[in-house]
C-alpha cells in the first residue's frame, strides 16, 4: 500500500508538471494521461482524490493563472485568449466567469466604480465589520482588530470607494444576531463568487435554523457527491458570517470540523441556535 501511495504520488507530480509545461496547448485527458502512462479513467480518479479537483479544471486554474498576469500587463483579450491556448475571447470569457465570478472586464477594474458602505459593530458573538453596496450586504466578518478587517475588505474590492457609514441594509443585517423571527425583511445579498461557490453558499442558505448537516450532505444537495472537499473550500471562502450560515455544517463523524473565526465560536453559534430553537 505504501509502495503504491508512493507511486500515485510520483505519478500526479508528473502530471501537475505537464499541465503548467503544455497548457498552451490545453491538452485533453487523454494527453495528460499518456504522459504519465495510465489509461485517462485510471488517472482521472487518482488525479481527483490526490488534487481535490479534475485535471480538466486544474488545466483551467492553470490557464486562468496566466491570463490574469497578462490581463495586468493591459494586454487585448484576444491577444490574452491566443497566447494562452484558448480558441477566442468567448472562452476566456467563459473561463473568468466559472472561476473568478465575473467577466476579465470586472477583474481587471476590481470594483472600480463600486461604492461600499462599511461598519463596525457588536453582536452576541464578538464584535463584527460589515459592508453593503446598493444591491445588499457584500461582506461581514468576525474580527480582532477594526484596521486588519477594513484591509481586508480592501483587499477584496480594491479599486472600490468606500465610507464608513451604517446605512439600512447593514441595521438589516445586524438584526439576525438577535432575531431570528421570520417576518425579518428578506435581506439582500450582493456575492461575488464562482458558479461553484454561489451554489454551495445558496444550499447554505437552506439550512433551517437549528439545524445541521454534513460536507457530504452538503455535497449531494447540489448534486456532486463526490465533491465534499470541494464543498468544504468554498464554504471556507464564505464572505458573510452568520448570514450564509457556515457554521451549521459538520463533519460525518459528528465533529465540529473548521471554521474561519475557529471552532470555539462555531460552537457557541451551534449551542445558542439549538437553545433558541427548543425555546
Amino acid at each position: 500500500m505504501e509502495k503504491e501511495h508512493s507511486y500515485h504520488y510520483t505519478t500526479v507530480a508528473k502530471a501537475i508538471a505537464y499541465i503548467h509545461e503544455n497548457f498552451k496547448e490545453q491538452p485533453t485527458l487523454e494527453e495528460i494521461a499518456e504522459s504519465v502512462h495510465m489509461s485517462p479513467f485510471h488517472f482521472q480518479r487518482v488525479f481527483s482524490d490526490w488534487v481535490g479537483t479534475s485535471p480538466k479544471n486544474f488545466l483551467q486554474y492553470v490557464t486562468l493563472g496566466y491570463a490574469k498576469s497578462l490581463l495586468n500587463k493591459q494586454q487585448t483579450l484576444f491577444d490574452i485568449a491566443f497566447d494562452s491556448g484558448l480558441s477566442g475571447t468567448s472562452r476566456l470569457h467563459d473561463l473568468f466567469v466559472k472561476i473568478e465570478g465575473m467577466t476579465p472586464a470586472e477583474y481587471q477594474n476590481e470594483g472600480k466604480n463600486l461604492n461600499i458602505n462599511y461598519s463596525f459593530s457588536e453582536t452576541v458573538f464578538g464584535n463584527v465589520i460589515v459592508a453593503s453596496t446598493a444591491k445588499g450586504i457584500c461582506h461581514l466578518m468576525f474580527l480582532e482588530d477594526k484596521d486588519s478587517a477594513f484591509e481586508d475588505l480592501k483587499f477584496r474590492f480594491p479599486k472600490a470607494q468606500f465610507t464608513e457609514q451604517k446605512d439600512k441594509l447593514q441595521h438589516q443585517a445586524l438584526e439576525f444576531f438577535s432575531n431570528q423571527n421570520s417576518d425579518l425583511p428578506k435581506l439582500k445579498l450582493h456575492l461575488k463568487g464562482t458558479d461553484f461557490q454561489l451554489k454551495v453558499w445558496s444550499a447554505l442558505l437552506k439550512i433551517p435554523f437549528g439545524d445541521l448537516t454534513t460536507y457530504g450532505e452538503l455535497a449531494k444537495q447540489i448534486n456532486q457527491p463526490s465533491a465534499s472537499r470541494a464543498v468544504g473550500t468554498a464554504i471556507g471562502s464564505n464572505p458573510i458570517a452568520f448570514l450564509i450560515p457556515c457554521h451549521r455544517v459538520i463533519q460525518q463523524s459528528g465533529a465540529i470540523g473548521g471554521y474561519m473565526w475557529g471552532p470555539t465560536r462555531k460552537s457557541v453559534i451551534i449551542g445558542w441556535e439549538g437553545v433558541k430553537t427548543n425555546l
